[in-house]
This record gives C-alpha cells, structure tokens and sequence, in this order.
C-alpha cells in the first residue's frame, strides 16, 4: 500500500526553509528570572500543547565579570532540571571572549543533548563561525545547531556567507549594538520601537539579515523592543517584522512580550481555514495542480499555505482537525 506523502516531504529542497522554530525566542540572564522563564515555558507548553518559544540563558549579559565560570556552572544545572519538552539554549561569550571556550565546554561539553541550540553573539565574518563550530565539536557537540547574532556593519555586510554554513540554523539582529558601533553617526532613536524602523541604515540591515537567511533556508530572528512595558509598541514592531521585513522570529526580554509576539506571528483564522482547504485538496490530488473557487493553485502556492499551517502550529493556533493531523503523523 503507497502511504500519501506527508507535505514536509513533498517540499524538501530548493526555496524550502529547512528549520522549523518557535516564532519567539526569550531571552533571561538573571537566575530567578531563568527560573520564572523555564517555569513559564512549561505552562505554556501545557496550554498549547507545542512549545511556542524558546528559552535562552544568557551567559554573556548575564554573567558577572570574573565570574563566568560560576555562572556557566548555574546554567548548566538549570538545563539539566528542563523537562524533554522544553525548548532551551544558552548565549555564550563572543569568540574572542576569554570565557568563550570554557563556556562551550562547561556548557555544550557537559548538557548539550539538552539545548535546542547555541547562540553566539558579535559574530562579524564565517571565520568566526567556522571557530565557534569547531569549538562545539571539539567538546563532542558536533550536532548542536548555531545561531549567531549579527551587531555590526561588517558582521551585516558578510551576513550571506554566515547564513551559508550549514550548522548555522538562525541569525538574529542586534539593534542597539549594531547602532552603537557607528559611533554616533545613527541616532539614539534609532533604538526605540519606531526609530528602528525608520533609520535607512538600520532598515537595511534588517533587510540585508532577512534575505542572507532566506536565500539559504535559514530563520531570520528580528531584534528586542526595549520598552517591555508598552505591549502596543511591542505588537506593533512584531507586525512590522513578520509582515514587512519577512521575519519568521522574534526576540522577547520580558515575559510579557511573548504573547504579543505569538500574536503578530500567528496567522488568522481565515487564513488558516484557507490553508487547510487547499493543502487538503492538494493531497487529494496527489500534489498535482487545481483550481478552488476560480484560482488555480500548484506546488508554488502549496508551500506558501503549508508554511501557514506550520506558523499557526507553531504559534499555538488551534487547528482545524484535517490539518492537526499533519502534526500527529510521522514522516514515512
């Protein structure tokens, strides 16, 4: 008996993007606040049934100077408490950074079948990449995933040959570094909510970041907004983000900022009942070309709505029943 193709395998390959993640990425480097995070992660993954953002422990803002490997060593014990449904990864220190490679090997070296991924901040060229890779699989961490963060003009300007390697799954962008290291020449406006979208420099950036991942199947994160207290400037800048500059992430500094940024991700319910419909008719007709309600839909399309179905279960969307069932099945 031929089993039908599972949409996952139908569009493997060239314009497919190949890594599937939270739309949020969460962000705590103080212990009570890592704890308050893994416990809200939890819940949430409770509510939701999936987990819709991840948690990262942040060792490079988080920790003390001179105490480094006393933080690394908290985190370590935090990850090893995560349940296995929990999503959680750590920032170490930037590669130049002297804590940097007893980061990776307290860190990576010791729980890194329990991250979901590592981030390294202040990434300016592959080389640097290139070190961070070699560092994890030095420590036996050859399968763990890079995210990097991008902070600078030159880190901006060589942002495709980053996304191109292949362990490098996410490039996220570092707003306030980036416009602190023009000196002065962007204003300091450029790092509140409306600011950053309207600065060129800073708009081109993010463009640049979003079309490096993209080009290579790579997940663009977009950057903090700082005033964590203002959920309309919170959900405004999301929206922006994923539905002007294409990304598919987003960065949250504050438990608050998580759910309005589930929101600005996640499709509407029209759109997912859209979704449903041509992805299931597609199926029916074994992914060959079809027409629903005058408009002739393909493969080309078909990735379009399937990456819908995927973004509203990545969000915690509730699913109409015909498409849940393409997140209980197994690949054949």
């Amino acid at each position: 008996m031929t089993h039908p193709l599972h949409p996952r395998e139908v569009f493997l390959g060239a314009q497919a993007q190949t890594s599937q993640l939270p739309v949020c990425d969460h962000y705590s480097g103080v212990e009570a606040r890592m704890r308050k995070s893994l416990q809200l992660q939890a819940d949430m993954i409770d509510e939701f049934g999936a987990c819709v953002f991840d948690v990262t422990l942040d060792c490079e803002d988080g920790a003390p100077v001179g105490g480094e490997a006393e933080h690394a060593a908290m985190v370590v014990a935090l990850v090893a408490l995560a349940s296995k449904k929990a999503r959680v990864a750590v920032r170490v220190h930037p590669v130049d950074h002297a804590a940097f490679e007893s980061d990776v090997a307290s860190i990576a070296g010791k729980v890194a079948d329990r991250l979901c991924h590592l981030m390294v901040p202040k990434v300016e060229s592959l080389d640097d990449v290139v070190r961070a890779v070699a560092a994890l699989d030095a420590v036996g961490a050859e399968e763990l995933p890079v995210h990097v963060l991008i902070e600078s003009p030159l880190a901006v300007h060589n942002a495709f040959d980053i996304a191109a390697h292949p362990r490098v799954q996410s490039l996220s962008f570092g707003l306030m570094d980036f416009v602190s290291a023009h000196g002065g020449a962007i204003p300091a406006d450029a790092m509140t909510s409306k600011g950053q979208f309207a600065h060129p420099l800073v708009l081109r950036a993010k463009l640049e970041i979003a079309a490096a991942c993209h080009a290579h199947g790579k997940v663009p994160s977009h950057c903090v907004v700082t005033e964590f207290s203002d959920v309309g400037a919170m959900t405004a800048a999301a929206r922006h983000a994923a539905q002007q500059l294409g990304y598919s992430r987003m960065w949250s500094i504050h438990p608050a900022q998580i759910r309005p940024i589930l929101e600005a991700f996640a499709p509407g319910e029209a759109e997912v009942d859209a979704a449903t419909g041509i992805i299931a008719a597609a199926e029916k007709a074994d992914w060959a070309p079809i027409s629903v309600g005058g408009v002739l839909h393909d493969r080309a399309s078909y990735r379009y709505f399937w990456q819908v179905l995927e973004r509203a279960h990545q969000t915690g969307r509730q699913l109409p029943a015909e498409a849940q069932a393409y997140f209980t099945t197994a690949l054949h």
